[in-house]
């Protein structure tokens, strides 16, 4: 059973603190790596710390280095921001087999605020996962194939939307972020791997091979 992550102790002025000082640096900044107190913690609800334009500039800058890591989502607490914010894009190029095993489909650009998610029905799909908080590292996750998700838009508008496929895992990924967990604590830890060892052995289009070799899930498809 997942402990439940303590709330983060920064006060609504220490929030803002962090991001003015974030914005008014002029560079990107560094991803946060596992380990540090921020990424074990239950985010704040956003409720007004930022201005507007405070908040509009820092989704850009979240967007900026998504891009240049490169990864597919972004959760402020990367950024060691104790808010309830994440951006998430992924239109890479996939070949179209990898593509069709694991439901991966382009995902146009999304800043979600305040997210929570649940699972629809009961299909899962267990996949090789990363994460930009813990470099050079990749481990399989079971996680729920299809997610409703309640969120916020950065104007303040309530908004609903199902994902399924790899966006779902996107959306799960980094909604878990915002409530202190790591994918690794959902994680097949036989099948944790180096990027060079995945790279090397593991890369096909699902997991069959690595539950085989590295003795998880031997009888269990991907999907």
């Amino acid at each position: 059973m997942l402990q439940l992550a303590k709330p983060t102790p920064f006060s609504p002025a220490q929030i803002r603190e962090t991001v003015q000082e974030i914005l008014a640096s002029g560079v990107l900044p560094p991803i946060v790596q596992a380990g540090h107190p921020v990424l074990r913690q239950q985010a704040a609800e956003y409720s007004g710390q930022l201005r507007s334009s405070e908040l509009e500039e820092l989704i850009l800058l979240m967007r900026r280095v998504m891009h240049d890591a490169p990864g597919v989502g972004l959760a402020a607490p990367q950024l060691g921001i104790p808010l309830q914010l994440a951006v998430l894009e992924d239109r890479y190029d996939v070949d179209p087999e990898t593509a069709a095993v694991r439901g991966r489909a382009p995902l146009e650009f999304l800043a979600i605020v305040n997210p929570s998610y649940q699972a629809v029905g009961h299909g899962s799909a267990a996949f090789y996962e990363g994460c930009l908080s813990l470099q050079g590292l990749q481990a399989v996750v079971s996680r729920p194939d299809r997610v409703h998700l309640d969120f916020t838009d950065p104007g303040g508008m309530p908004r609903q939307q199902e994902f399924s496929g790899w966006q779902a895992r996107i959306v799960q990924h980094e909604t878990d972020h915002l409530r202190g967990m790591l994918y690794i604590d959902k994680a097949e830890l036989r099948s944790l791997s180096t990027n060079a060892e995945y790279g090397a052995r593991w890369c096909h289009p699902d997991i069959r091979l690595a539950g085989q070799e590295l003795g998880f899930l031997p009888d269990t498809p991907s999907a």
